[in-house]
C-alpha cells in the first residue's frame, strides 16, 4: 500500500487547497516522505481536531492540581516502574499506528544523534542507546532513562572535553555510520478497535501522568531536557559546519527554564525536531547534501597546495 497516496491524490482545488497536501509537498524543512505522511494524518485526525481542545486545559489545570497535592506527598514519593506500564497498556490499546510510530522512533533516533556527536567528538565518550523493538519494551522505564540519558551525555561529553582542552569543531571526514533508519514500521503499530488517539492528544494526557507517578525533581528534569534539543543542534552543527540549521529549532535556551505548563507542546515540537535533525544526518550520509566541513577541508587544502600551510 502506498503510505503517501491520501495525500497525492487530493484533488487542488484553487479557491479552496487542502493545507495539508501543501505542508506535505513542502520541502523546505528536512523530514522523510513517509514520516512526514505520518505526522500529517495524525495531525489531521478527528482526534486531534475535537479531542485536544478540550483535553489541553484539562491536562494543564491537572498539572497544578498535581503540583499542589505533591506539597503534602513525601519528596521521593514516585512509581515509575508503574508509570511505564501505564504508558505502554495506553499506546498499546488507545493511541493510532501514526503516534505510536512516531513515540517509537524517537528512542532510535535520539540513540542516533548522541552516537554521531559522540563519534565525531575529539575525545571518547560513551552512549546508552535505547532502541526499543515493541511497545512493551517501554516497561523497562525507557521515557525515563532516555531523560536521563540526555543529561548524562552531555555531562560525560563536557567534562572529557575540559579535561583535555579540547572543543568540538568541524570534522572533515564525518563517522555517520551509525545513522540509519530504524527497522520499525508502521504497519506493525496496534490498530485495535480504540487505537484512535492522536500524538498530542496522548502527550497532553501523559503529561500530567507523568508528573504525578515521578518525584518532582524527576519531572522537572524530564521537562527542561526538552531544551537541550538547542545544546545537541549546536554539537551536530560545529561538526557538520552548519549553523544555519539551528533555525529549526523550537526548544531553546537551556540556560532558562520554563513552566511545566507547556511541557506537552514542548515535548511534541522536540520530536519533530529530532526526526529533522535525523533525517538531516541521512542525507549527508547518502551524499544527498553535501557536508559543509567537508568542503571547508578541501578548500583549506587548495590552499595550502597553492600558498603553503595557513597558520
Amino acid at each position: 500500500m502506498d503510505k503517501h497516496k491520501d495525500f497525492l491524490d487530493q484533488p487542488w482545488d484553487e479557491r479552496d487547497p487542502d493545507p495539508w497536501l501543501a505542508l506535505y509537498l513542502d520541502q523546505s524543512t528536512p523530514l522523510p516522505d513517509a514520516v512526514k505522511a505520518a505526522w500529517l494524518r495524525d495531525c489531521s485526525s478527528s482526534s486531534r481536531q475535537y479531542l485536544l481542545p478540550f483535553l489541553r486545559p484539562l491536562a494543564r489545570l491537572s498539572i497544578i492540581a498535581i503540583q499542589i497535592l505533591k506539597v503534602v506527598l513525601p519528596k521521593r514519593w514516585a512509581h515509575s516502574r508503574l508509570l511505564h506500564k501505564v504508558l505502554a497498556f495506553s499506546m498499546n490499546t488507545f493511541v493510532s499506528p501514526e503516534a505510536n510510530w512516531l513515540i517509537m522512533r524517537h528512542f532510535h533516533l535520539g540513540s542516533h544523534i548522541l552516537a554521531f556527536v559522540a563519534a565525531n567528538a575529539p575525545t571518547p565518550v560513551k552512549t546508552a542507546p535505547i532502541e526499543p523493538a515493541c511497545i512493551d519494551d517501554i516497561k523497562d522505564e525507557l521515557f525515563l532513562k532516555h531523560d536521563l540519558n540526555l543529561f548524562n551525555f552531555v555531562i560525560r561529553l563536557n567534562q572529557a572535553l575540559r579535561a583535555e582542552g579540547k572543543e568540538l569543531g568541524p570534522v572533515a571526514e564525518p563517522d555517520f555510520t551509525m545513522v540509519t533508519e530504524p527497522t520499525l514500521r508502521l504497519e506493525g503499530m496496534p490498530r485495535g478497535p480504540f487505537n484512535k488517539l492522536d500524538l498530542q492528544s496522548a502527550i497532553e494526557v501523559y503529561t500530567p501522568v507523568y508528573q504525578l507517578l515521578l518525584t518532582d525533581h524527576d519531572f522537572w528534569r524530564a521537562s527542561n531536557s526538552l531544551q537541550l534539543d538547542e545544546t545537541l543542534a549546536i554539537y551536530c552543527a560545529k561538526i557538520l559546519a552548519t549553523p544555519e540549521h539551528l533555525v529549526m529549532l523550537n526548544n531553546k535556551h537551556p540556560l532558562v527554564p520554563l513552566s511545566t505548563l507547556r511541557a506537552g507542546h514542548r515535548l511534541v515540537l522536540h520530536g519533530l525536531s529530532t526526526e529533522m535533525l535525523h533525517c538531516l544526518l541521512m542525507r549527508m550520509a547518502s551524499g544527498e547534501q553535501p557536508v559543509p566541513a567537508r568542503e571547508i577541508a578541501r578548500m583549506q587544502r587548495v590552499v595550502e597546495t597553492v600558498s603553503g600551510p595557513v597558520p
